[in-house]
């Protein structure tokens, strides 16, 4: 479709035609009729905390309708309804509430959460709210509405996990084998590396998109991460969603549903998405404020009913797509509080997802990253996704290193005698190799080939025949 419009020329004084196309014309049409044309509001009846009570609407409110209300210096506030009390609807907002007070007016906005995303989100980076943040003007909005709460694809439609992807980690590649379609864990506490992973697994996938939620992240390291751990090439192929910690409980939840809505419109256009998102803890605690806000029970460590409800709601919309469709991988960072991987988050979300990875702070405060401890991080794909001989590489691999950690520290405090096994020698002799093999700088990519290689060249040589060697001859 082509709309000629004639316009005046004043330099020319000659009349000329501007062709307006077709897209252009429709995405007009379709923001016309996203206007509503009547407004409903109620009236603020009280306040507490950041729970706001609504009354003369809860008969067009539902559990996730958003209003805004008016302030008494004219501000408009977003909220949305989290709950119900007597005859008042109780919302949480997404801002501030100064201003706001009994009596203030609450519009009614549209009940459907959704957003408009196209592929030139890509290279951009978003709020919760689908708004650009990173000062390179508007974004464009795609035809058809997504919602943010969308339901995964029915279990019986879903394709299996395809093959390996390469995630350009060696330690991940060889002894955590990720699929086209699964979805990881990565469980680590504050400061051991989790965000420079997820920037290594940005850069080095092999998949179309990477879509990165950062969810409750420190605003001093949001740019730090964009320019120097995701670099231009990295986000050029990726979208990321910020929400920081100081932001309210809605927009960092919100954002967590954003990351995934995203990844869901790239996968329903037949690419392979790499979902990374840092951290569902921080959706968990979002999730948690707003339960208490509502008046939900507090139950294990204060997590309330709804967590455990929405984790996986959240984290199953990941994986694989129906037929004609893509994937989304999914690796979800979880923050584990107290270094302690058994606390309720953690728990929850390993039973949900199709496996962990698992990094320790001793690792890192020995100065290897990434600090990845590959004898208690499980690939629930292996070793079907493996051949034959990449199998038997990695059981080695891990049998020195399991030999290696149930004698370490007798061996540093320098109480085993030399001799006395077998495999444990041996693995003393390995221990260094293997080390420099899961270690790699943040600007280093590893293929999957290059990483078996590696590993295989490792174990070929065997132990030194020095030191221990001639010890055990003498």
């Amino acid at each position: 479709m082509l709309i000629l419009v004639s316009y005046y020329n004043s330099d020319s004084v000659e009349a000329s035609d501007k062709i307006i196309s077709g897209v252009q014309v429709l995405s007009l049409i379709q923001e016309i009729d996203r206007l509503h044309t009547e407004k409903r509001f109620g009236r603020i009846a009280g306040v507490q905390g950041l729970l706001v009570e609504i009354a003369g609407a809860q008969q067009q409110l539902s559990i996730g309708s958003r209003v805004h209300v008016e302030t008494r210096t004219g501000r408009k506030v977003s909220c949305e309804v989290v709950g119900f009390r007597a005859d008042h609807a109780l919302a949480m907002p997404y801002e501030t509430l100064e201003g706001v007070g009994v009596g203030c007016k609450a519009y009614l906005a549209q009940s459907e959460a959704v957003v408009y995303p196209s592929e030139a989100w890509l290279g951009r980076v978003v709020n919760a709210f689908g708004e650009p943040i990173d000062g390179k003007g508007p974004i464009q909005k795609g035809g058809q509405p997504c919602a943010l709460r969308a339901s995964p694809p029915p279990a019986h439609e879903r394709r299996r996990v395809g093959t390996k992807v390469d995630l350009g980690v060696r330690a991940l590649n060889a002894f955590a084998s990720c699929c086209i379609g699964q979805r990881m864990g990565i469980f680590a506490g504050s400061g051991v590396g989790k965000s420079v992973l997820l920037s290594m697994l940005a850069r080095y996938t092999s998949s179309d998109v990477a879509v990165i939620g950062l969810i409750g992240e420190r605003g001093r390291e949001v740019q730090e991460f964009l320019e120097d751990d995701l670099g231009e090439e990295g986000l050029a192929r990726s979208v990321v969603v910020v929400a920081t910690s100081d932001e309210s409980a809605l927009m960092r939840r919100q954002a967590a549903y954003l990351t995934m809505t995203i990844a869901e419109f790239f996968r329903d256009h037949q690419s392979e998405v790499l979902c990374l998102m840092d951290s569902v803890t921080r959706f968990a605690m979002a999730q948690r404020e707003i339960g208490l806000a509502g008046g939900e029970p507090p139950a294990s460590k204060g997590y309330t009913p709804t967590v455990f409800t929405e984790l996986p709601r959240l984290l199953e919309r990941a994986g694989p797509g129906a037929v004609g469709s893509g994937n989304i991988t999914g690796l979800f960072t979880v923050l584990v509080e107290g270094d302690d991987h058994n606390e309720p988050v953690s728990d929850a979300v390993r039973g949900i997802l199709d496996g962990h990875i698992v990094m320790e702070r001793a690792i890192a405060e020995r100065g290897r990253y990434p600090a990845i401890n590959v004898l208690k991080s499980v690939s629930r794909t292996m070793p079907q996704c493996n051949e034959p001989f990449e199998n038997k590489l990695v059981q080695e691999g891990r049998k020195y290193l399991a030999a290696f950690a149930d004698m370490e520290e007798m061996i540093r405090l320098g109480a085993y005698r030399p001799g006395s096994n077998e495999e444990v020698d041996a693995a003393i002799q390995y221990n260094p190799q293997l080390e420099a093999f899961l270690a790699q700088d943040k600007d280093e990519r590893s293929s999957l080939s290059d990483g078996y290689d590696y590993l295989r060249q490792i174990l070929e040589a065997g132990p030194a025949a020095t030191g221990l060697n001639a010890e055990q001859d003498g």
